[in-house]
């Protein structure tokens, strides 16, 4: 298994900055019996009380406070009966946090499967709520850290070569006016 886990400094930026940064990193979830493991192939950064769009928008609450926390940590929360994967990222006094909304698996696919059956394997981790069903995610892992090895999920470096695209965030009924989801074109596994 890789060691290069991702730094907690690596999450302390902006959250636009590390969005695109994560992109190609190997997300990897531990089970008891098993290793699950992908590609981070897609991601939308969210900001604080200026982002119309993040959980944090309307101000500190008990569901989202997680985003003021240490970079580094999963915020989780549930969005039409389906868990969300957020990294906490932010510069230090400020509010952030990156979605992981897609990832291409490499490791484990026989028990994503299970964990979520499909025919094809292009739709087993191609948006957010379906790679949390995939990777058996779920609020237990909310405030986990991903920057140790130790950890039940966790972010490890690559030395993959792709080209980035970008757009606005998918699903969203106010937006900032500028670019916040970040993909390596042309995979695969983005959500749709």
């Amino acid at each position: 298994m890789k060691s290069n886990v991702t730094s907690k400094n690596f999450y302390k930026g902006d959250p636009k900055k590390v969005a695109k940064n994560l992109l190609g990193k190997s997300l990897i979830r531990k089970l008891r019996d098993d290793t699950l493991e992908g590609i981070i192939v897609e991601t939308e950064a969210y900001y604080g009380l200026e982002d119309p769009a993040s959980r944090a928008y309307k101000g500190l609450k008990k569901y989202n406070k997680m985003m003021w926390s240490e970079p580094g940590r999963i915020f989780i929360y549930n969005v039409h009966n389906n868990w969300m994967l957020n990294i906490v990222a932010h510069d230090l006094g400020k509010i952030g946090a990156v979605l992981i909304r897609a990832i291409e698996p490499t490791r484990g696919i026989e028990t994503m499967r299970m964990n979520r059956p499909v025919s094809k394997i292009r739709d087993l981790t191609n948006g957010p709520g379906k790679l949390t069903k995939a990777l058996r995610i779920n609020k237990k892992l909310h405030g986990k850290k991903v920057t140790s090895k130790q950890s039940e999920i966790f972010v490890t470096e690559n030395n993959l070569n792709f080209k980035i695209s970008s757009s606005n965030r998918i699903g969203v009924t106010k937006d900032l006016d500028k670019h916040l989801r970040f993909f390596i074109k042309d995979n695969y596994y983005l959500s749709r």
